[in-house]
């Protein structure tokens, strides 16, 4: 019986594996793939508090390790099925078929963005292709740019990147955005967005970084790099016994979403998605988890 079973291994989950250590938990990590999520993939970070510039997949390791210093069980598997969620003793089984009692459960599953799905996209992230203008903008000061998208995260990555970029083309399918319209007037008055509407990706192009994008009617762009905005899709598949709001899970105040279940990160109702925020999350959702089992011993 564990005092706490963390569903996933990004930063949310880590630093909720960290916290319920340290405060004496008995707690197991659960992570079907290497630990990090997301941000295990980013080259670079440079907005993590404290660490001018480290390798996302660096810092997950060391968060896993240090997360493991104080006690904290990490194993590789996927938690697939939660039973008797709402219960004293819930179950946590795995894809391998383990099982696992528990008193509480904090879910820090994540999201991941949803991709264009044309040639070159994949080939390219990391390399010209983001999906993060606040993790990724600095890079590309000066430069040509474009965003894809038409919604408010779509106009919001592009008015960041007008401060940086020399040049931003906004390029949507719609003629018309689907973005609130302060900002929709806040773009068409900056001088620095070029609106490139009515048309998608045809692909991106570049060898060993982007070089543009060639456009459905057939234009191509010459650009440094490209931010796509299209929709986040988070991993809450199977977790309906949850309240979720537009598949995102819908916490208190708390971290809590349920008696004993709590959640973190980016699959949480949530203003911003950063490895800081959900670095604090995770912490909060442990710190809850932890009074939860004080008060019910």
């Amino acid at each position: 019986m564990y005092d706490c079973v963390i569903a996933g291994g990004g930063p949310a989950g880590l630093s909720a594996a960290l916290y319920a250590a340290r405060a004496g938990l008995t707690t197991l990590l659960l992570e079907k793939n290497a630990p990090g999520g997301q941000a295990a993939t980013t080259a670079v970070i440079e907005n993590y508090p404290g660490v001018a510039s480290v390798n996302g997949a660096d810092l997950c390791f060391a968060m896993m390790d240090q997360a493991a210093g104080f006690g904290a069980e990490i194993e590789f598997d996927e938690a697939v099925r939660f039973e008797d969620p709402t219960g004293p003793v819930k179950t946590v089984v795995t894809a391998s078929g383990a099982r696992y009692e528990t008193r509480t459960i904090i879910f820090a599953p994540g999201a991941f963005h949803r991709h264009l799905g044309c040639p070159g996209e994949e080939r390219l992230t990391g390399a010209g292709v983001s999906y993060c203008a606040v993790c990724d903008g600095a890079f590309f000061r000066g430069k040509d740019v474009a965003v894809v998208g038409g919604g408010d995260s779509a106009l919001v990555e592009a008015l960041y990147l007008a401060g940086l970029a020399r040049t931003v083309y906004l390029i949507h399918r719609r003629t018309e955005y689907r973005a609130a319209e302060t900002l929709v007037r806040r773009v068409k008055a900056e001088a620095r967005i070029v609106e490139t509407l009515g048309v998608t990706v045809a692909s991106v192009t570049g060898e060993s970084a982007v070089d543009g994008l060639v456009l459905s009617d057939g234009r191509r762009l010459a650009l440094d790099g490209v931010f796509i905005a299209v929709g986040m899709i988070p991993a809450t598949a199977g977790l309906d016994f949850l309240p979720l709001e537009n598949g995102y899970i819908r916490t208190q105040a708390d971290c809590s979403c349920g008696p004993g279940l709590y959640a973190a990160g980016d699959a949480t109702v949530t203003p911003l998605r950063q490895v800081v925020t959900a670095a604090a999350d995770g912490a909060g959702a442990a710190v809850s988890a932890g009074e939860y089992i004080k008060s019910n011993r």
